[in-house]
């Protein structure tokens, strides 16, 4: 898990391009998504962090997003993880 304050844009997009990161979160709220994510993409930096893997951020407690992992969330919701 990589904090967003923590970390300045050229590393982080580094990251990306390596593909060490994968997936976005929203810290305060438990929410993990794709890094396109219009929703992921509105939070305030303090609240971001990112994730190699959706198992690292399950792991951690996070929760699907409602929108850019729509099927994800939906069998989360059930119950059914």
């Amino acid at each position: 898990m990589i904090k967003h304050i923590e970390i300045d844009d050229a590393e982080l997009y580094q990251k990306i391009r390596q593909k060490e990161v994968t997936y976005g979160g929203n810290l305060k709220l438990k929410i993990y998504g794709t890094l396109q994510c219009r929703s992921g993409k509105r939070m305030k930096r303090k609240n971001r962090i990112f994730f190699n893997t959706i198992e690292e951020a399950k792991k951690l407690g996070f929760r699907p997003c409602g929108h850019c992992l729509r099927a994800d969330y939906k069998i989360w919701r059930n119950g059914l993880i």
